[in-house]
This record gives C-alpha cells, sequence and structure tokens, in this order.
C-alpha cells in the first residue's frame, strides 16, 4: 500500500512538471498577455493609448507676424482673423476652424503670436499660452531670426537651439501633456525670387522688408548671391534645430519642411509687401498644418 501511494505521488509530480513546462512563463503571470480563465488561451494584453490625439479639443498660436496675419489685409497691420493658426476668415479655413468649428475656434483658440518676434521671444509667449491650458500649441517662428539688417546679424544656430529647448521646457512645466505643431521656416530665398518679379514689390523691399535676403533685390553678383546663400543656409540650419528639438519630446509633431517645401508664388503673397502670405498663403499654411496634426503618424 504504501509503495503504491508512493508510485502515485511520483505520477502526480511528473504530470504537473509537464503541464507547468507545456503553459511556460504564463502559468506565473509572466508572459505579458492575460489568460482567459476558461480555455486557458493567452491574449495580448491591452495597448496604451496614443500619445497624440488628432482632434484637440483647443490652440494656442505661437510665433511671429506670418501667425499675426500681418500685412494680409492692410499695409502693416496685424489681421489675425486671417491667420492659418487661429482665424476666422472663411477663404482661410484655419486650423483652429478645421479642428474645433467656427464656434469652437471663436471659444477655444488663442493667438499670443507678435510681429517681429525672433526665437528669443518664444519662451515668453509659451508661458502666455500655458496659463490657457491648450490642448494643442502652434509654433511658427524663425524668418525674423533670419531677416536682419545684414547676414552677420542673424541670430546664431546655438542661440537659436538654446532658445527653442527652453520653449518647449516651459511649456512642460506647465503643461505636460499640451501637443506642440512645429512649422518649418519659409524659404526666403524662394519668396525672393517670387517677389522681384515685381517692380512695387522691390520697391517695398527697399523700405527694410528682410535686407539680409531681399536688399539689393536685382544685384546677382557673386557677392549678393553669396550673402543670399548664407542666409538660406542658415534657415536650413533651423530648420534642422527645430526637427531635432521636437522629435525629442513625443508630444511634439514637426511638420517635415512642408511649409519650407512648399512653393509660394506671387498670388498667395502679400500685396503689401510681397513677402508676407496673403489670404491664399494663409489658407495653403492652414492645410498644411491641418494635414500634420491629423496624420495618423509623424
Amino acid at each position: 500500500m504504501r509503495k503504491r501511494s508512493h508510485r502515485a505521488r511520483v505520477a502526480l509530480a511528473v504530470v504537473t512538471a509537464a503541464v507547468l513546462s507545456t503553459a511556460g512563463c504564463d502559468a506565473f503571470g509572466g508572459g505579458g498577455g492575460t489568460k482567459d480563465s476558461g480555455a486557458g488561451v493567452s491574449r495580448p494584453s491591452a495597448r496604451p493609448a496614443p500619445v497624440w490625439d488628432r482632434s484637440p479639443d483647443s490652440i494656442a498660436a505661437v510665433g511671429d507676424s506670418i501667425t499675426r496675419g500681418f500685412d494680409a489685409c492692410a499695409v502693416l497691420s496685424d489681421c489675425p482673423e486671417v491667420s492659418w493658426a487661429t482665424g476666422s476668415d472663411a477663404k482661410v479655413d484655419s486650423l483652429a476652424v478645421r479642428l474645433l468649428g467656427v464656434t469652437g475656434a471663436a471659444e477655444r483658440s488663442w493667438n499670443f503670436a507678435v510681429t517681429g518676434a525672433r526665437m528669443s521671444d518664444l519662451p515668453e509667449q509659451v508661458a502666455q499660452a500655458a496659463t490657457r491650458g491648450p490642448a494643442l500649441v502652434t509654433v511658427m517662428i524663425g524668418a525674423n531670426d533670419a531677416c536682419r539688417s545684414s547676414a552677420r546679424a542673424m541670430t546664431s544656430v546655438a542661440s537659436f537651439r538654446a532658445d527653442f529647448e527652453e520653449s518647449l521646457a516651459t511649456l512642460r512645466a506647465a503643461q505636460p501633456k499640451s501637443q506642440v505643431y512645429v512649422a518649418s521656416v519659409p524659404n526666403l530665398k524662394r519668396l525672393w525670387s517670387q517677389g522681384r518679379s515685381s517692380a512695387l514689390g522691390k520697391e517695398v523691399w527697399k523700405l527694410g522688408v528682410c535686407p539680409s535676403m531681399l536688399g539689393d533685390a536685382d544685384d546677382l553678383t557673386s557677392a549678393a548671391t553669396r550673402r543670399r546663400e548664407k542666409v538660406q543656409q542658415r534657415v536650413e540650419a533651423y530648420n534642422a534645430v527645430l526637427k531635432d528639438v521636437c522629435a525629442k519630446d513625443r508630444r511634439c509633431r514637426f511638420d517635415r519642411n512642408a511649409v519650407f517645401d512648399y512653393r509660394f508664388d506671387t498670388e498667395q503673397l502679400s500685396h503689401w509687401d510681397w513677402f508676407h502670405p496673403g489670404r491664399g498663403g494663409q489658407a495653403r499654411l492652414a492645410e498644411i498644418a491641418y494635414r500634420t496634426v491629423t496624420a495618423e503618424r509623424p
């Protein structure tokens, strides 16, 4: 009797070991799946919710004159109603209107951009925007860092990076979950090549519109060409900074140079200065932003 009892215990141990071996780590809860209590079938764990919300419910815009709609409606004047980011103009169909609707855009979008702002001004704008608790912050800035009195006066790439990093750090300290859409700096050399076809435009440029790129618009000497190329290279370096810094923040999306690459023509430029976007240009900027914000993948 004792021998049969001993053999029974041995047999039970062997069967138990075989069952555990077949079940593997899941038998101890270490297989990363969830056990079905009835059938013993392993099911994958629930996936975490995606970090990027493609339909944010409030927007704060920061940046420079482009986001303020400068020279889009009248000479030397802001026109925020046609802003690509937060404007109400039906022809522009701003990012805010596309995402929130007309009423939602009026109630839950705010424009903190300032005409003439450079990257060094962005941390303060972001701090103001953060007080609204926006689900999305739009950033378009950098043209004024390149558009200086001369190529030598342009903002250094190192300073541009430091101020952008400070801006994102400021936002994260106040609003850790706010999303950020970053537009690339426009192609200033293309604006020069398009705008110089207008005699009136060139006269306006002489008043001091982006002298580093647009000064002496018809000068095609090697010195002038090198000056414009230096400005263009600085813009490209700024865009590389925007891309790099944004990539380190999982709630930030860069437009992959979509604004820089867009081939604006004279019909989309302000006919007050042949430099800033007019209503048509603002509409194109809104399209690019909407496409980036609502894409499934960055």
